[in-house]
């Protein structure tokens, strides 16, 4: 029997207490963790990137509308559900902006749409090459809440997809700083002597290098590309945790209960990742956190900089890259709305991580 919804609002809302901050951005993660994983459910463009292009209404307003002549595609094929849900559908129309059109018999004659409002040759097409004889079976009104940007696409759209890059490059750079992390920490913490001199000495280097330098050498060495960025991410995270857990592990390995599973015969493994690893695992859990926020800045970062998620991939940093001019052009929502976006998640792992702090802290 699954658990509603509201049972597990109740259950958070009682672990955070009285920290109504730590709640909400327990809520914010959870909305931006569901509409990362149904993105293309949710956009109004669930085209592969949201890059369907309609460069004659580039850097539109936010609520624009225009009337839309959709030309099915010959090709026109749906994805299958599980496709579709993961990497978006292939565009199954033309679609063309136009201005105003008219039907005479079976021919279907449209004007392009202009910015400057000016009147282009009239196009005819015949419908009957599109299996029709209405023209308002080709004919859409298209509302573009947040406006196009500037190469014409649904920048609503783009930001949805946006969160799903976001919140995977967290989820999988912050997984693979633990995996690393956990694994080096409990070694140096656990059996000290050369192998701690030797962990600590890699801790110790990694961490005197800039993680932005280190994660654009780790890019420039692995190449450009979506899951090289999470590699790289992963790869420059891993040191905090690594001293958290060796630090937790020296303090509590002399502890009775660790002597007590010793005497009893059993294996080194056991003892770390059975007796020791659950007992120290608040203080990671809060780093976690914060490296999550970490990840997706660095990303943006990178993004921004152009050697982050390449083009057309839907990301907030290449977003604010390709519009920060518009700011003095009077259209700062371009690049403002996707860095509120950063900006929101962001602290909402920030806030989360202090909660968690809190709540974790026995002494408190």
């Amino acid at each position: 029997m699954g658990v509603s919804d509201d049972t597990l609002i109740k259950a958070s809302r009682r672990f955070f207490g009285l920290n109504i901050w730590g709640f909400v951005s327990f809520i914010i993660i959870g909305i931006a963790a569901i509409v990362s994983v149904f993105a293309y459910l949710l956009a109004p463009d669930s085209t592969t990137d949201a890059n369907l292009m309609h460069l004659s209404i580039h850097s539109q307003q936010p609520g624009f509308t225009v009337t839309m002549l959709n030309l099915p595609l010959p090709d026109m094929t749906h994805s299958n559900s599980f496709s579709t849900l993961f990497f978006g559908d292939k565009a199954q129309y033309q679609e063309i902006p136009i201005s105003h059109f008219s039907q005479t018999e079976n021919k279907l004659t449209y004007h392009p749409f202009q910015i400057d409002g000016g009147v282009p040759p009239p196009i005819t097409i015949e419908l009957s090459t599109y299996k029709t004889e209405n023209a308002n079976d080709l004919i859409s009104e298209r509302t573009f809440i947040l406006g196009t940007d500037t190469y014409g696409r649904d920048l609503l759209s783009r930001i949805i997809i946006g969160t799903r890059l976001s919140f995977s490059i967290g989820f999988v750079a912050v997984l693979i700083s633990l995996i690393i992390g956990i694994l080096m920490g409990s070694l140096a913490g656990y059996f000290g002597g050369k192998v701690d001199v030797l962990i600590s000495w890699i801790i110790n280097v990694t961490w005197s290098i800039p993680t932005l330098l280190l994660v654009i050498a780790i890019t420039l060495a692995l190449g450009k590309g979506y899951w090289q960025v999470f590699i790289a991410v992963g790869l420059t995270m891993w040191v905090e945790v690594a001293r958290v857990v060796r630090g937790q592990i020296i303090s509590v390995k002399t502890m009775p209960y660790v002597t007590a599973v010793r005497a009893l015969g059993f294996t080194n493994f056991r003892i770390i990742t059975k007796h020791i690893l659950p007992n120290i695992m608040a203080p990671v859990i809060v780093i976690a956190a914060a490296n999550f926020a970490s990840a997706i800045l660095i990303e943006s970062g990178l993004s921004f900089l152009g050697i982050g998620a390449q083009p057309p991939s839907a990301s907030w940093g290449s977003m604010i890259k390709d519009h920060y001019n518009y700011i003095a052009l009077g259209k700062a929502y371009l690049a403002v709305v996707p860095g509120i976006c950063i900006m929101i998640l962001v602290m909402a792992f920030m806030v989360l991580g202090s909660a968690l702090r809190d709540r974790l802290d026995v002494r408190s």
